[in-house]
């Protein structure tokens, strides 16, 4: 039975029959049983897919993407980040764009039309996207290789091996044992990008997506699928004949699950792809705080070089804080945090949990030293719109908490705590101004 089921983060589960929302749903018996047989195997490696209430119960964790059951449910779990207007469709947009900005992914430009019309999920928009780079890419020319064979002929073709003529039984010394080569498209990038469009011809559901994706299978008919993933990524090769194809590789690598944070995959049921949204948003405002770093500032990834104490004269208990920046001479601690808090809460200190604060005063001690500034950024929501007042932990250490606009890609509130980024604004004016000097470029071409 093919069912179709939307919900977001936290939602509930159940096999009862109830009105679908995005925060309660119905699914099949066999879907919520091997929901839990799945949980079993996530819970094995440290993590919790979902969360068992009852036996018609269960809720989902803070996993986003889409999941699908071998009796053909399709679960898509989304952000829940909006309350307001058509909350699929921009979480569907949010999350496509913070998985492909985390995963450093191409992703093709579109027009406007096709953004208000987003409404496909997850998997469609990944097995898309790679059609479309594959499509580019087929028609820049598939590369060939030459291939080294050794076979039995009646006819003589290449070289003579001679080792294996004169072993030749006496009954066959009219047949010859020949080496050659053959120039073939049987290389390990072709075969993977193959078994990766065998699994989308089988999977989408988009007629769109379906028609080119059988388009392009007959064009590479002779092409086998790979049977050793792991091998023929590591032989795919870089150089710069093979530079085409290095935009299809990221969502080769996504649907054949060896890029993911979390993947979970069947030859029965298609491709399902999750992503823990504590990495995915850490991930995401890491990339975007990048590119917005002013000159000669720097942004270390998850440092590690401090550690909590000593014992026995050896470190233990590493510090890692999401992001430390650098910038003439002064250093800041920034610390992501996938939860809505509300800046008006002020009785129930905003939702803020004591352990993080823990955590952030340990980071000022080890890596600031006890003086300077600590961020911890949330995601901005109707309820936490503005930056709070700072937290003093001591007259020169203070922990800043501040919203970041994921539609926007902006911090909201940086300057105080006197970050070294670029201005929105300033960045807004200086891409205009770059945009008005191509354009008179151009036309002066």
């Amino acid at each position: 039975m093919n069912q179709e089921v939307t919900v977001r983060e936290h939602a509930r589960l159940t096999t009862d029959s109830v009105k679908s929302t995005l925060d309660r749903a119905q699914v099949s018996a066999s879907a919520f049983d091997w929901l839990c047989e799945l949980n079993s195997s996530f819970s094995k490696g440290g993590a919790a897919l979902i969360h068992l209430e009852g036996r018609r119960w269960l809720r989902v964790d803070n996993y986003v993407g889409v999941i699908e059951t071998p009796c053909g449910t399709r679960l898509e779990i989304l952000p829940k980040n909006f309350e307001q207007d058509d909350c699929v469709i921009r979480s569907r947009k949010l999350l496509t764009r913070m998985i492909s900005r985390s995963l450093d992914l191409p992703v093709r430009e579109v027009g406007t039309a096709d953004l208000q019309l987003f409404n496909m999920p997850l998997t469609e928009w990944v097995m898309q996207q790679f059609l479309y780079a594959l499509d580019h890419l087929i028609k820049r020319g598939v590369r060939f290789d030459y291939q080294r064979v050794e076979e039995e002929q009646r006819f003589l073709r290449g070289q003579l091996n001679v080792v294996g003529q004169m072993r030749q039984p006496p009954g066959k010394q009219h047949i010859f044992q020949i080496r050659h080569d053959i120039f073939t498209a049987d290389r390990p990038e072709n075969r993977l990008l193959k078994l990766a469009l065998e699994w989308i011809c089988k999977a989408t559901k988009e007629p769109s997506s379906w028609r080119l994706a059988h388009e392009l299978r007959a064009l590479m008919v002779d092409v086998p699928a790979s049977k050793s993933i792991g091998q023929d990524f590591r032989m795919w090769r870089h150089d710069r004949l093979m530079a085409h194809y290095q935009s299809a590789k990221p969502w080769c690598e996504l649907i054949l699950n060896q890029q993911m944070p979390t993947a979970v995959t069947g030859n029965l049921h298609g491709i399902s792809l999750l992503f823990p949204m504590e990495k995915l948003f850490e991930k995401y405002v890491t990339q975007s705080l990048r590119e917005k770093l002013l000159p000669n500032a720097r942004l270390t990834e998850q440092a590690a070089s401090k550690y909590l104490c000593e014992h026995d004269g050896r470190p233990i208990f590493q510090l890692k804080p999401d992001i430390l920046m650098h910038f003439e001479g002064a250093r800041w601690v920034l610390d992501t945090k996938w939860k809505r808090i509300d800046d008006s809460d002020r009785a129930n200190k905003y939702g803020l949990s004591q352990s993080d604060f823990y955590q952030m005063h340990t980071y000022g001690q080890k890596y600031l030293a006890g003086q300077g500034d600590l961020i911890l950024i949330y995601p901005r929501t109707a309820s936490f719109t503005n930056p709070l007042h700072p937290f003093e932990f001591s007259g020169s250490l203070r922990l800043w908490v501040l919203p970041y606009d994921l539609e926007h890609e902006s911090l909201i509130g940086f300057d105080l705590a006197r970050l070294p980024l670029i201005d929105p604004k300033k960045r807004a004016s200086h891409i205009a101004l770059e945009s008005s000097f191509a354009t008179v470029a151009n036309n002066i071409s």
